[in-house]
């Protein structure tokens, strides 16, 4: 087996991700004595470029917050201090983003041992980077070694207390570098788990969210399990691992949501089983829900949630084991849970509506059939939320045994059945309705309020399914309708 080498002790402008060169350029402009730090160089030491933005970490001995209002004003960027009394503020330009920081402690050497993991404590000096593109990296903590070895572990242990994300921090990095905490390092995050409460919920957010983007976040969920994490960020696990399902479930609630999002995984990856509806299907997950929140993430916490209810709708009625209503009160627990980590309101919605509905295509399944009245109110209530709701039926259908996802789309006909008409159910929906509110108070003699939408509603129906065609055909449909005024 081939040895690791070990990363150089110098850094070459040329190994910087080249979407950043620009960015450090424009730093130096403005702040000759900064440091590269952080993830940037790392990465650059790993000749890494990762996906998505380019982040440029930077370190100043002082005087962060009027450096990056110089750069903001020279690159033309957007300028944001982000926590003023520490020195630390932020410069966005289109996919750019620069964080710069006062040094922690008087010196760099002592700033850069504070921070959450070795790897991340490197630094390099901006002038000698950019006017000689070579620079000596700094590492007072070992960083290096452990870029060879692929090993994560903190400066010091106190570093996870010091701050409760970073043990969450850290599992993500496991996830997207494929480096291992060490066993100590496991063993300290084990122990600071229970700190993760008292993060705000703005900052779990948002670490939550880079954890729910990875390819495998069903895996990193599981070793957030593993750690003591998962609990301490969602406390309802512990009722969900305590709950046991009856057949043909083979494993307790958490355990087959874990093995949900690990289909959700599974199946965004291979969208084209999805045949000619792959490419509209990746645009719809990849939609923007506010905040820079997709769909694909919440489609992910969704399977984590689906059934949260279960533990308190157990029941046992003539023998067998009911969970009767989980998805209704499931519903309120995810939006109180999506709520709680302060997500944008769409996507609060998005993850009650998923949960709430999730049983849906199963009772249309139990008929043997789709009608079309069945079909119009599906889509009609799920709208542009349908198709996100037929993939979380998949993955849950498949973690019901721990089949492949693929083979739950294959063998689930009403799922099939409705994702390819989709399209025209949309069509259907968004033709203009033949009736207005003033043709039914008109008609009826009606004053504005429920009993107008309830007409509309079932008018709306009735175009949608070809029983009327014009104005009249509808006005006269409402006539013979049982409940009409």
């Amino acid at each position: 087996m081939t040895a690791r080498r070990r990363p150089p002790a110098r850094l070459r402008f040329a190994s910087l991700d080249p979407r950043a060169r620009p960015v450090v350029r424009a730093v130096l402009a403005v702040a000759p004595e900064a440091f590269l730090v952080g993830g940037t160089v790392r990465d650059a030491c790993l000749a890494r470029t990762p996906a998505g933005n380019v982040d440029v970490d930077v370190a100043v001995p002082r005087g962060a917050l009027e450096l990056g209002r110089r750069l903001a004003d020279r690159i033309g960027g957007a300028f944001l201090a982000l926590d003023p009394k520490r020195g630390a503020a932020r410069v966005v330009l289109g996919g750019a983003r620069v964080d710069l920081a006062d040094w922690r402690a008087p010196t760099l050497a002592e700033d850069l041992a504070a921070r959450d993991f070795t790897v991340n404590a490197l630094a390099v000096p901006l002038r000698s980077l950019v006017r000689d593109g070579v620079a000596a990296i700094v590492d007072p903590t070992g960083g290096l070694d452990d870029l060879a070895a692929r090993r994560l572990r903190p400066p010091h242990p106190r570093v996870l207390i010091e701050d409760a994300l970073r043990p969450l921090r850290g599992v993500r990095l496991e996830a997207t570098l494929g480096f291992r905490l060490t066993p100590s390092t496991a063993r300290a995050i084990r122990a600071a788990a229970a700190g993760l409460g008292r993060v705000s919920a703005e900052r779990q957010r948002d670490e939550l969210l880079l954890l729910l983007a990875l390819p495998q976040a069903g895996r990193a969920l599981r070793r957030l399990d593993a750690l003591g994490l998962l609990a301490a960020l969602f406390p309802e696990a512990e009722a969900m691992r305590r709950t046991a399902q009856p057949r043909p479930h083979r494993f307790d609630v958490l355990e087959h949501s874990l093995r949900a999002v690990e289909g959700a995984d599974r199946l965004l990856a291979r969208l084209l089983v999805f045949g000619d509806l792959t490419e509209d299907l990746g645009a719809h997950l990849a939609e923007d829900l506010g905040g820079g929140v997709d769909r694909a993430r919440m489609l992910r916490l969704a399977a984590l949630l689906h059934d949260v209810a279960k533990p308190e709708t157990r029941r046992v009625v003539r023998g067998r084991v009911r969970f009767f209503e989980h998805d209704v009160r499931g519903a309120e627990r995810a939006r109180a849970i999506a709520e709680r980590l302060r997500l944008p309101g769409r996507a609060v919605s998005l993850v009650e509506r998923l949960v709430r509905h999730h049983l849906r295509p199963m009772h249309l399944a139990q008929s043997g059939e789709i009608t079309e009245r069945a079909r119009y109110r599906f889509f009609r209530d799920l709208a542009e939320d349908s198709r996100d709701l037929l993939l979380l039926v998949i993955v849950d259908a498949a973690a019901v045994t721990g089949v492949s996802p693929l083979d739950a789309w294959r063998g689930s006909w009403v799922v099939r059945d409705l994702m390819a008409g989709w399209q025209e159910q949309r069509e259907a929906v968004a033709a203009p309705p033949l009736l207005r509110g003033e043709d039914v108070m008109a008609r009826f003699g009606l004053a504005p309020g429920p009993a107008v939408g309830a007409l509309l509603s079932r008018s709306r129906e009735a175009q949608a399914l070809g029983l009327v065609r014009t104005r009249d055909e509808a006005l006269a449909y409402l006539d013979s309708s049982e409940d009409a005024p």
